[in-house]
């Protein structure tokens, strides 16, 4: 037995080190690199990235989603990001300028921008999914280095086999039962709630289990996306709030039903890339487009998550409670059956009136 950590360890760590603006060490049969978020990298390690580039010989590249790029009018050569190469007396404030769009309509004129072709861009696009899963703005400083295992040991840094990553993020993580009690609800005094432990350390989430439902029939079901602004503060920017509650009182009526709590802020982006987009929006984006410039697709979200914690439970198939064909269509690729889909149209505001319109026209939801 070893208490080596395997990939799932290395990966987690490897979030905490990016979060916390250390740079990492990327493996590769082909090279390595060397790799920096830039919401989070501090000057002193900008300038020893710079060094490093310098004694190379090769340039320190900032890459980007193509979708940030689009924004920046930077060619994406490599089809859903670009590596853009940072000129000499790019400092920090200019790196973070043109990884976040908070100023974009302050500072239009940022560019031009060369972007790299050819070669492998393997390493910048594992990346920049590592970014995406620490819940960072995409967009990280990549240093193509020969020997980058090596220098990670010399500088104490993490170091990540590419490839053995690269699969262990293609599998959803599985979820462990951790805790279980009952809770009674407003909506329901026989509520229970279960706390379940993603295996790769990220985020917990939640089923609150209305009753006792059967295991042998459809529950009525609902997977609810965390909404910190909604369900708390009752922000009337979103219908989320008025989802959850209306969610839990029909299923109190029914008399059984199950509720996934699923901690994927901002449909997966992160409470601080939600706010941003929030900011992009009284710029006058609409939901989507504000994601498109901070470097998202329009919904970041893993509904397998629902569907691997629905069959711990016991549930092989769902009335689900959603306007959002996505949903149906990744629990029935994911092993759990969506026998009906059950609208859930409440919490229509006046500010939230463009917002859903988008999401019916852009994103397919059945309003």
């Amino acid at each position: 037995m070893s208490l080596r950590p395997d990939i799932t360890h290395l990966l987690a760590r490897v979030r905490a080190d990016l979060a916390m603006g250390l740079p990492v060490a990327l493996t590769s049969a082909e090279g390595g690199a060397l790799v920096a978020a830039a919401e989070t990298v501090d000057a002193p390690r900008l300038e020893a990235l710079r060094s490093l580039a310098d004694e190379a010989g090769v340039p320190l590249a900032l890459a980007v989603t193509a979708r940030r790029a689009e924004t920046l009018k930077a060619r994406a050569y490599d089809g859903d990001l670009a590596r853009i190469i940072l000129p000499p007396d790019a400092d920090l404030a200019c790196i973070r300028a043109v990884a976040s769009p908070e100023n974009d309509l302050d500072s239009p004129m940022k560019g031009p921008f060369r972007t790299q072709r050819g070669e492998d861009a393997g390493l910048h696009r594992l990346a920049l999914s590592l970014a995406k899963s620490a819940r960072l703005l995409p967009a990280m400083l990549v240093l193509p280095f020969p020997d980058a295992a090596a220098r990670a040991a010399t500088e104490n840094l993490s170091v990540l086999p590419a490839e053995a990553a690269k699969a262990a993020m293609r599998i959803a993580s599985p979820p462990h039962a951790v805790a279980r009690a009952r809770v009674p609800l407003a909506a329901s005094h026989a509520g229970r709630v279960h706390v379940f432990r993603p295996e790769d350390g990220s985020e917990e989430h939640y089923a609150i289990e209305i009753g006792n439902p059967a295991r042998s029939t459809p529950v009525l079901a609902r997977l609810h996306s965390a909404c910190f602004t909604g369900d708390v503060l009752g922000s009337l920017k979103c219908d989320c709030g008025p989802q959850l509650r209306a969610a839990l009182a029909q299923m109190g009526s029914a008399g059984a039903g199950v509720l996934l709590y699923l901690n994927q802020e901002g449909r997966g982006i992160g409470m601080a890339n939600k706010m941003r987009a929030y900011a992009l929006q009284d710029q006058g984006f609409d939901t989507v487009e504000a994601n498109h410039r901070l470097g998202f697709e329009d919904d970041e979200r893993d509904f397998r998550i629902g569907a691997g914690i629905l069959r711990k439970m016991g549930f092989s198939s769902v009335r689900l409670m959603t306007n959002n064909p996505a949903k149906i269509d990744m629990m029935r690729r994911s092993g759990v059956d969506v026998t009906e889909r059950v609208p859930l149209i409440v919490g229509q505001t006046a500010q939230n009136a463009e917002y859903l319109a988008t999401k019916a026209r852009k994103s397919g939801h059945i309003m």
